[in-house]
């Protein structure tokens, strides 16, 4: 994906280019990259089943989280949402949502490397590999990835490009918008492994609930204004029968509303597993007295 940050400025938010029409996006900085993830996985995927047989170290599950994850990817980034998120403040935030949200989890559950490496030759394929268990390898996955540091970096790029100066930077300049969108996948992809993979239920439940909350201030804040934040990507809202004021408000309710739910389904999910477990361990202690 680090190939989206490409510059182009014939492509930038509200070119005349985007104007002629609302439909699909084939931007060849997102559609190239995307195109290559998807291709690369379910050539190495196939590869590996022909080896191991079907759903062996890749299971059948996670092949279905990664092609749902990628699919989302495409939706937000590559359909006519994207195109409508270009003109209309509302669907430009449920794009952001899809990425964070739906897209950064699923990806995360499917567990993608296996099959991204054997689409590579066996030499090549060993050469990543052997890369990756390097020390400092390991040791930038493990910073990245701990839960406290990317629940905050998570919630800094969320609220630095909400900052209405920026995000209206980013509606006009091709470059900013990429790495919008960058930040937003690569830092949710780095939450929600920190949430599945490295935190306990208790844990996990603690930074979905911190990154819950603070979504919720930041879509409360953007809905409730009673004057218009983000003039530039509010501009053309009439055309959606919508003025400034409203579109900006749909958007907050996005973020405040389906966005947080998210989170917050997520969270109960795991509290219900550490009750659970809780429930265990104290009749596990209990039994011997019984007896």
């Amino acid at each position: 994906m680090i190939a989206v940050v490409g510059a182009g400025d014939a492509l930038a938010h509200g070119s005349d280019l985007h104007a002629a029409g609302m439909g699909w996006t084939f931007d060849p900085w997102i559609v190239l990259p995307l195109s290559l993830a998807g291709a690369s996985y379910a050539i190495g995927v196939a590869r590996l089943w022909h080896r191991v047989g079907l759903g062996h170290g890749v299971t059948l599950p996670q092949a279905g989280a990664y092609a749902l994850g990628w699919l989302s990817l495409a939706a937000a980034l590559v359909s006519p949402l994207h195109e409508w998120g270009e003109h209309l403040f509302t669907a430009h935030m449920i794009e952001h949502e899809i990425v964070i949200a739906v897209a950064a989890p699923l990806l995360v559950l499917a567990r993608p490397a296996a099959g991204l490496l054997w689409a590579f030759p066996a030499s090549l394929r060993h050469a990543i590999g052997r890369a990756m268990r390097q020390p400092w390898a390991r040791r930038c996955f493990e910073v990245l990835t701990r839960p406290s540091h990317a629940t905050v970096l998570h919630g800094l790029a969320l609220w630095i490009w909400h900052v209405p100066l920026l995000f209206d930077a980013a509606v006009a300049d091709v470059l900013l918008h990429r790495l919008q969108h960058l930040s937003f996948i690569l830092t949710g992809v780095m939450f929600w492994w920190a949430v599945l993979r490295r935190c306990d239920a208790g844990l996990a439940v603690w930074h979905l609930f911190v990154t819950m909350m603070h979504m919720t201030i930041l879509g409360a804040l953007i809905a409730l204004s009673p004057r218009v934040l983000y003039s530039l990507q509010t501009a053309q809202a009439a055309r959606f029968g919508l003025t400034p004021l409203e579109d900006q408000q749909l958007a907050g309710l996005v973020m405040w509303v389906p966005a947080g739910t998210v989170y917050a389904g997520a969270a109960l999910v795991f509290a219900a597993r550490w009750i659970g477990r809780s429930g265990r361990r104290g009749e596990q202690r209990d039994a011997p007295r019984q007896a």
